[in-house]
């Protein structure tokens, strides 16, 4: 089907822009975003995702004032077949201003006690994570491209009629792109079971005064990397510094499977280690933004338009219900780079533990640390 789209020289393939390559289900595209004050008293994330093969695409914005209450909005709809029409999808937008440098989000839903009017402009370039691709047997279960790129907001979130500015010089922040092949949608049956049960996630874009972090890596049980990815990012147009190996330290609280303490070592065989602690502060629920979510996940036909919302209290009471595992921690930073001088920052780890973890201790599917 050809679309708006198509009269740009954009094409990757023989097909019209909005056909995906193949015709996997579990293809998507997705937008995420979160933002933070430095004094840590608001934090707020986006989510949107298009799933061109089941015909869905979603949404979620969720907030926390004061660290005491998660609020999430959810939207859900028929995606529409032009890609040039895929910036929103019921009282949530996503809007692109300038590629690369400038997005906007808007959030109307006053029904729910929550709006919002954000313009997120980039510090520095995106850097492209080492594509990701995992097998299930001869199923592929993970196979798609991220990019990561770190910024300020400045505009407002209204909560409940009481409205809370932002601060380009205060309110820092991170967002994403992804496109490819993943699990989303309702779980399907898919024959004889291959591999483990098992998922080992994290990930921390950190932001510093005048540069910024960026970590993850993916392990199976045995502790065996099958991702990494290492980066100093300096403000303005130089390019991101790729690290040549990360490596990391973690204490579990125990009764969860989320960092109690944290510690990254950025390696460069050039200039030396660079090493950042974090402080936990107060977790971020992934749930809100429909990660694992029971009611509102990704990619799940909830009709022509479905909107809704949630909230709960923070901290939560069980922190290894299958809902709460996933979340983002947002964290105070301190670095001390290769040359000694000490930095200070903010930023999150971001943490997903299903199954067990041999390096770490933990065992059984959601088994909290001791």
């Amino acid at each position: 089907m050809l679309t708006s789209f198509d009269d740009y020289p954009i094409h990757a393939g023989s097909a019209p822009v909005n056909e995906t390559g193949s015709s996997d289900p579990n293809h998507y595209d997705r937008y995420f975003f979160n933002g933070y004050r430095s004094d840590a008293s608001l934090y707020f994330a986006v989510a949107m995702g298009l799933y061109p093969n089941r015909h869905v695409a979603d949404a979620s914005f969720s907030v926390i004032v004061n660290g005491q209450e998660q609020i999430s909005i959810h939207a859900s709809c028929r995606a529409h077949p032009d890609r040039a029409k895929a910036n929103h999808v019921g009282p949530i937008q996503v809007n692109v201003l300038e590629p690369m440098k400038r997005h906007q989000i808007i959030v109307d839903s006053a029904e729910h006690g929550v709006k919002a009017d954000l313009i997120f402009v980039a510090r520095s370039g995106p850097v492209q994570e080492p594509h990701f691709l995992v097998k299930a047997g001869q199923r592929t279960l993970f196979d798609y491209t991220r990019l990561t790129q770190f910024g300020h907001w400045s505009g407002w979130v209204e909560v409940d009629g009481v409205r809370h500015e932002v601060d380009a010089t205060t309110t820092y922040g991170s967002r994403d792109r992804s496109w490819g092949v993943r699990p989303v949608g309702p779980a399907a049956e898919l024959g004889a079971p291959v591999g483990e049960r098992q998922f080992y996630w994290l990930w921390a874009p950190i932001n510093f005064e005048n540069f910024a972090t960026h970590f993850d890596v993916n392990e199976y049980a045995s502790g065996k990397r099958w991702h990494e990815t290492g980066f100093i990012i300096p403000d303005g147009d130089q390019p991101a510094h790729e690290m040549t190996q990360v490596e990391y330290s973690t204490k579990w609280r125990s009764g969860t499977r989320w960092a109690q303490e944290f510690s990254i070592d950025l390696i460069d065989e050039a200039s030396g280690v660079h090493s950042i602690v974090l402080e936990p502060l107060y977790e971020f629920h992934m749930l809100g933004i429909g990660y694992g979510n029971p009611e509102w996940g990704h990619g799940h036909w909830k009709g022509e338009l479905a909107v809704g919302s949630e909230r709960w209290n923070l901290p939560v009471q069980n922190p290894c219900d299958p809902r709460n595992i996933h979340i983002q921690a947002l964290c105070r930073a301190t670095m001390t780079d290769a040359q000694g001088v000490t930095h200070q920052g903010i930023g999150i780890l971001e943490q997903l533990i299903l199954g067990p973890h041999a390096p770490t201790g933990l065992t059984g599917i959601i088994d909290p640390a001791q």
